[in-house]
């Protein structure tokens, strides 16, 4: 059972990062990135874009997986 909330983790982790990669990547992605800076120099704020958000996650989410899988691996049955 811990094998498979593991490999369940490092997929939905993926899929998050990649959607944070994309999100990058895209128009919206840089139009964020570039309010955000404006922003930040305007008031002295730290704000950081939706993407960097996604990404974070996404490799804890797949960290967290390699990590319960493992764990569970290591166990005897």
């Amino acid at each position: 059972m811990n094998r498979i909330v593991g490999i369940a983790l490092i997929v939905i982790g993926a899929i998050v990062f990649m959607m944070g990669f994309n999100r990058k990547n895209s128009l919206v992605g840089e139009a964020s990135s570039v309010g955000t800076s404006v922003a930040n120099s305007v008031d002295g704020g730290a704000r950081t874009p939706k993407h960097v958000g996604y990404m974070i996650v996404g490799g804890l989410l797949a960290v967290a997986g390699i990590g319960v899988t493992a764990r569970g691996s290591s166990r005897l049955p």
